[in-house]
C-alpha cells in the first residue's frame, strides 16, 4: 500500500500481508485500524464488528442494525475510520449467504461515507 489515506470502500488487500501489518499501514497513514477477527458465522460477525468499532450497547445484532451503526459512527472520532477484517474467507466458506450480504452492507456503508467527517474503508485481508 502507498502512503496516501485510503478511500472509502471496500477492498481486499493484495498479497501476503498479515492483519496486523496491515493496521499498522493504517496507522502510519493517520488513519484508525478497527480489527475484526475471523468469522465463521453471521453472528460472530456481528459481534467483532460491534466489538472492533465499540457500537453502542443499544445496536441491535442483525444486518438492518449493523447497516444504521455503520451509516452513524457518530461516538467515533471525526476522522478516517479503517475495518481490517481477518480471514473474511472463514465466513464465505462456512456460510456463503451471510459472506455475501456482508459485503453488500459493509460496501454500501462504506461507499456512502465518503466525503463524511468519518469515512469508513473496509480492508479484506486474506488470513
Amino acid at each position: 500500500m502507498s502512503r496516501r489515506r485510503l478511500r472509502p470502500g471496500l477492498r481486499p488487500v493484495r498479497g501476503a500481508r498479515s492483519a496486523a501489518a496491515v493496521a499498522a499501514d493504517v496507522r502510519e497513514r493517520g488513519m484508525v485500524p478497527h480489527p475484526v477477527r475471523p468469522a465463521a458465522s453471521k453472528g460472530e460477525l456481528l459481534d467483532g464488528v460491534a466489538e472492533a468499532l465499540a457500537f453502542p450497547a443499544w445496536t441491535g445484532r442483525n444486518w438492518d442494525a449493523l447497516a444504521d451503526a455503520l451509516a452513524d459512527l457518530s461516538w467515533l472520532p471525526a476522522r478516517p475510520h479503517v475495518l481490517v477484517w481477518s480471514a473474511p474467507e472463514r465466513l464465505r466458506a462456512a456460510d456463503p449467504g451471510s459472506y455475501g450480504i456482508a459485503v453488500e452492507v459493509l460496501g454500501q456503508a462504506a461507499d456512502a461515507s465518503a466525503g463524511s467527517v468519518r469515512p469508513l474503508t473496509v480492508l479484506l485481508v486474506a488470513g
